[in-house]
C-alpha cells in the first residue's frame, strides 16, 4: 500500500464497509495509525500501517498473531484485513494504566490471561511460527544505530557487553508464544474479563521476558514483582529463577531504550523520543545493578 496515501483516506476506503464511514482517530499507536469506523450497526478498530523492517514488525506475522489470539479468545476477532490494513471489532470497555497493572487485584487476572496467551495461541497459530529473541533483537538495533550514525554510538559497545552477560545468564529457555510488548495500554477490562491487544512484536520466546516487560514497563516494585513470577511459576522463587528473571527484565528495559534510540533516528511521527530514550536507560542502569546484586 502506498505509504504517500492518509491512514485516514485508506481506512476509510477499505473493501468491507458498506458505504461511506467517517473514521475517528484513536490515540496511542506507535507503531500505526488506529481509528474507530462505524458501519451497518457495529464498532470496529481499524489499524493501518506497513511492515517496519527496523523494528523487525512484519505485518502478515502481526495479523497471523491476532487471528491465533482471537481464535484462543484472548483478543477481538479480526473481520478484515489487507495489505496494510486490519479491522477488528471494537472492545467496549477501560485501556488498563500501569496503576491498574500494580493494583495487587489484578494481578492474577493478568497472569492468567498471559498464561492463556503463552500457552494457547499456537494452538492456532498458522504459517512460518515467528521468533522474538530480545538479545538478537539488541544486535539488531546496534547495526541499525550504527548505520544510522546516532549519536548514542559511544555507549554501544558497553549496551552490547551487558546484554551477552544477561543472555548468558538467562540460560536455556522454556518457549512459549509471546506478546513482547506488554504496556499497560494493550490491555483491555470489558468490565467482566481483560483482552489482550496490538501483536505487531508476537512471537516465540521466554515467559520471562513479557513478565520483565510488564514489570518494568508498569514499574512493578520487586515485592510485587516476585508476587507476579510466584503467580505465574506457581511455586515460590529459588535464587536461580530470580536471577534469571532479574536478567531479562533488564533486557527488556535495554530493548526498550535501544527501540527508542532506533525511533529518534527512523520514526516520522511526531514525537521527542530522547526523554523516554533517556528514563529507559536510566532505569535499564538500575535494573542491570540489581542483577549484578544478585547472587550466583
Amino acid at each position: 500500500m502506498p505509504h504517500s496515501r492518509d491512514p485516514l483516506d485508506i481506512a476509510a476506503s477499505l473493501s468491507c464497509w458498506a458505504g461511506k464511514v467517517d473514521p475517528v482517530p484513536l490515540p496511542g499507536g506507535l507503531t500505526n495509525t488506529n481509528f474507530v469506523v462505524k458501519d451497518r450497526g457495529r464498532t470496529y478498530v481499524v489499524r493501518i500501517g506497513g511492515d517496519m523492517a527496523v523494528h523487525g514488525i512484519v505485518r502478515a506475522i502481526e495479523l497471523a498473531a491476532s487471528r491465533a489470539a482471537a481464535a484462543a479468545g484472548i483478543s477481538p476477532i479480526v473481520v478484515h484485513a489487507e495489505p496494510g490494513a486490519m479491522v477488528l471489532d471494537y472492545i467496549e470497555g477501560q485501556t488498563l494504566t500501569a496503576a491498574d497493572i500494580q493494583n495487587p487485584r489484578n494481578l492474577s487476572r493478568l497472569v492468567q490471561l498471559i498464561r492463556h496467551a503463552h500457552r494457547d495461541i499456537p494452538r492456532y497459530f498458522r504459517g512460518p511460527a515467528p521468533m522474538f529473541w530480545p538479545f538478537q533483537v539488541i544486535r539488531d538495533y546496534t547495526h541499525t544505530l550504527e548505520e544510522g550514525e546516532s549519536h548514542y554510538l559511544p555507549m554501544l559497545v558497553r549496551l552490547l557487553d551487558a546484554a551477552d552477560r544477561l543472555e548468558t545468564a538467562v540460560g536455556p529457555i522454556e518457549l512459549v508464544f509471546g506478546h513482547n510488548d506488554l504496556l499497560a495500554a494493550n490491555f483491555i477490562d470489558d468490565g467482566t474479563r481483560l483482552w489482550l491487544v496490538d501483536w505487531d512484536y508476537a512471537g516465540f520466546n521466554s515467559p520471562l521476558f513479557d513478565l520483565g516487560g510488564l514489570a518494568s514497563n508498569n514499574l512493578l516494585g520487586p515485592a510485587e514483582t516476585e508476587t507476579l513470577l510466584e503467580l505465574y511459576f506457581q511455586r515460590p522463587l529459588d535464587n536461580t529463577l530470580r536471577r534469571k528473571a532479574l536478567a531479562m527484565q533488564a533486557a527488556s528495559l535495554l530493548r526498550e531504550t535501544m527501540w527508542s534510540m532506533v525511533s529518534e533516528i527512523h520514526s516520522s511521527l511526531p514525537i521527542d523520543y530522547e526523554p523516554y530514550t533517556a528514563e529507559n536507560h536510566r532505569r535499564f542502569e538500575a535494573a542491570l545493578a540489581a542483577f549484578d546484586a544478585q547472587p550466583r
